[in-house]
């Protein structure tokens, strides 16, 4: 089990290392999926990929690695109304990407499981 654990963290804080990278790489393809109501969409995605990265980094360390997995369960809480908003317009082009109802559905269903994901690495 101890093995199966250590790996599945080295794979969400790879995740969200190369979540939060690809936020100041191609930004657009968050910006255009940030509701419209929501101001400074620009600002929120640097944002939200500064704390992609260091809620990662902060996983590393067992000392830190709680406040971390708290900070992502918020952080994808936080992200609920950009997925919803897929939902509502799908289907969308994002990029090279076509967002289908299916793919925005699974995406929403995706937070909660990766909600408990950061939460099984608590301590």
């Amino acid at each position: 089990m101890r093995i199966l654990k250590n790996f599945s963290l080295v794979i969400l804080v790879l995740g969200y290392l190369l979540a939060g990278i690809n936020h100041f790489v191609h930004p657009d393809g968050y910006i255009r999926i940030i509701p419209s109501y929501i101001p400074a969409p620009v600002a929120l995605n640097y944002l939200a990929g500064f704390f992609e990265i260091a809620f990662s980094l902060l996983m590393i360390r067992p000392k830190t690695r709680k406040v971390a997995s708290w900070g992502i369960i918020l952080m994808l809480s936080a992200f609920l109304p950009v997925h919803i908003s897929m939902l509502i317009n799908a289907p969308l082009q994002i990029g090279s990407l076509m967002v289908t109802p299916t793919i925005a559905w699974v995406r929403l269903f995706l937070q909660p499981v990766l909600m408990l994901w950061a939460w099984w690495h608590r301590k």
